[in-house]
């Protein structure tokens, strides 16, 4: 006679899987999806991941009809060029306190982010900006010009026209 212990297993009941096996495949399955989203990540990288931005330098031209201390915002920049009797300057319209873009008005700029005032050469009139707005590099003549918003000037550096 024979003493049995427990429910008795049926041969068609599948072996049992040992601890080590199920830590084995989980870190084979753990290595292939590494290697599956590194793999994805490489077929990626050739494709550039910026958005395109205008260039730093370009072409503009002066309206004829610009009146002395009037400003001209070529549309889709942040410069605004002034013509007076000495020449021709562009300011930035990026604000020096948080890079919000400038409007200009009657008396220069303002600023709609915190209420910044410059003057039409960009001299900060009411904080709190900083500094004052950048003059940048203009080359030309009459009224084609050539601007560099990478490459600033001294203040009052002008171009004649």
């Amino acid at each position: 006679m024979t003493l049995q212990s427990g429910p008795q297993r049926s041969r068609l009941d599948p072996e049992p899987v040992p601890r080590r096996d199920l830590l084995g495949l989980g870190a084979l399955w753990a290595s292939a999806s590494a290697m599956l989203l590194a793999v994805v990540g490489m077929l990626r990288l050739p494709k550039a991941a910026v958005l395109a931005s205008p260039s730093k330098k370009f072409r503009v031209t002066l309206p004829e009809t610009l009146a002395v201390g009037e400003a001209f915002v070529p549309p889709g920049r942040a410069v605004a060029f002034y013509r007076d009797t000495e020449g021709v300057y562009a300011v930035s319209t990026i604000c020096t306190h948080l890079g919000c873009v400038v409007k200009p008005n009657a008396e220069g700029f303002e600023c709609p982010c915190h209420g910044s005032r410059f003057t039409h050469d960009g001299t900060v009139a009411k904080g709190p900006a900083p500094r004052p707005l950048p003059w940048l590099k203009i080359t030309g003549k009459e009224n084609q010009f050539v601007v560099d918003e990478g490459s600033t000037v001294p203040q009052g550096t002008k171009v004649n026209a």
